[in-house]
């Protein structure tokens, strides 16, 4: 079936929600397939929300029906599909979403689907294989960029959200506006003939730079042999799986595989050239110290404090060294042991695959392929490799400084500092890079903050309103 790219405003729903003591009017554009010829229905579309206020003629705060800027929040988490959600509760904290709290603020809010890992299509073929979502996001700017005259918000200000993989997405969003690498899978799709550059990304937790993860990870996770993590298990008597705490040591083969990925950081690392904003060359020697290492500490340095500034007792926590309610210095190493190991080696291209990431690089008719040369070499399955053009289209570090796009010129990146998914390396190269290449960029390290995102709505929203504005 051929679908028609033009927005009906006519097709919507009024709809009123109460939570958290609080009630939105909305009017809601629901299940729009933003391209012409898509592959999976159910996850190629999108859905769009506005303040019901704007069609009375009324404002929220500078914001009415065509300056709203857009906040265009995915859900993909583990590079799984993404379907658009509807203002309501997340699921993963019990509380009210981002869209329900940006509509309350006067933002519209666009929510795309995307396509991920394991879909299938009827022959069995895998569909949602990279770079799959990123190619759906993209389409669904360009559906917007396509409807500008009729759409509601300003197309001009698109504001990208995600989590985790979401994040990842978010940023490479950001990163590669109109590139033509992905010009090939939008054109197969039937993606409106537009652009698909963003106004700013904001990233939580991106698990990013995929190809680089392993030894960013060991970087800073060897010499800790024992990993500790939550998994869903069957158990007897119940009819879902649950959550259970995973806690178990590494082989002798696992710890000598993270002692090489270790030792291969450096080089990445500083082959980067990579400059803090005031000129600080950033690097490691070949036992993982130096200015770079130094250069992530500050981060956790200024979050301590801030917290230390809100009255928290940090006494108890002997690696943080406070002199007159100042934090002078932090034990890093011992700040890593304190957030302890999540994953056993190699975290992401695991030599007997399986991982997310394996499958995200997997193909129509292979479920799981490796990404690096490391895990190729150490494989104990046989696998395939992923070409190098589909492990290129799913980092922004490649597209970052490549002047046939058009990056996103504000970032916001918060990584929280007991978050042991990837390695804090990954967003500082990441963030510093984007700095470098003359975006502006608000990183974080946001103190007591696991694996998550969405948990400074009111400071998210201060930053989308600041960079509007300006």
């Amino acid at each position: 079936m051929n679908y028609d790219l033009k927005f009906n405003d006519k097709k919507y729903t009024i709809e009123t929600i109460t939570l958290d003591e609080k009630t939105l009017k909305y009017r809601a554009f629901e299940n729009i397939i933003y391209v012409k010829n898509p592959i999976d229905t159910n996850f190629q579309k999108l859905s769009i929300f506005v303040p019901e206020t704007y069609y009375e003629g009324n404002s929220i705060g500078n914001y009415n029906l065509k300056t709203a800027p857009i906040f265009f929040p995915n859900t993909v988490g583990g590079y799984m599909p993404g379907a658009p959600e509807r203002p309501g509760i997340n699921k993963f904290i019990n509380k009210p979403n981002a869209t329900f709290y940006a509509l309350l603020h006067g933002y519209i809010v666009v929510s795309p689907g995307a396509r991920g890992r394991g879909l299938k299509d009827k022959n069995g073929k895998f569909t949602g294989t990279a770079p799959a979502c990123i190619v759906d996001l993209k389409a669904a700017v360009r559906y917007l960029r396509h409807n500008k005259d009729i759409i509601p918000g300003n197309v001009e200000k698109i504001i990208s959200n995600g989590t985790s993989a979401g994040g990842a997405l978010s940023a490479l969003l950001g990163s590669t506006g109109n590139h033509p690498d992905y010009e090939s899978y939008l054109k197969e799709l039937g993606a409106a003939d537009e652009r698909d550059n963003i106004f700013a990304s904001s990233c939580y937790c991106p698990i990013t730079n995929l190809e680089n993860a392993d030894k960013a990870y060991e970087w800073e996770f060897c010499r800790i042999n024992d990993y500790h993590k939550m998994k869903f298990e069957r158990i007897e008597g119940s009819p879902k799986p649950k959550l259970v705490p995973i806690s178990r040591e590494m082989n002798e083969l696992q710890i000598e595989l993270s002692k090489e990925l270790k030792s291969l950081f450096p080089e990445y690392l500083n082959k980067l050239n990579l400059k803090s904003s005031n000129g600080t060359l950033l690097t490691i020697d070949s036992e993982g110290n130096g200015t770079f290492k130094d250069y992530i500490k500050s981060f956790v340095i200024k979050s301590a404090q801030k917290e230390l500034n809100k009255g928290k007792n940090l006494s108890d926590l002997k690696w943080i060294t406070i002199v007159n309610n100042e934090v002078t210095d932090v034990d890093f190493d011992k700040f890593i042991k304190f957030r302890t190991r999540m994953k056993d080696t190699p975290a992401f291209d695991n030599i007997s695959m399986g991982t997310p990431e394996n499958e995200l690089f997997g193909t129509p008719e292979i479920q799981y392929r490796h990404f690096t040369e490391f895990s190729k070499n150490h494989s104990i399955v046989n696998g395939e490799l992923s070409e190098e053009a589909q492990i290129k289209l799913m980092n922004p570090m490649n597209y970052i400084s490549d002047n046939s796009c058009t990056t996103a010129k504000n970032f916001r990146i918060r990584h929280g500092a007991i978050d042991r998914d990837t390695s804090l390396a990954i967003s500082a190269i990441l963030a510093v890079t984007l700095e470098m290449n003359g975006v502006n960029v608000d990183y974080d390290l946001p103190w007591g903050i696991p694996h998550s995102g969405d948990y400074d709505l009111d400071e998210l929203f201060a930053w989308i309103d600041n960079i509007v504005s300006n």
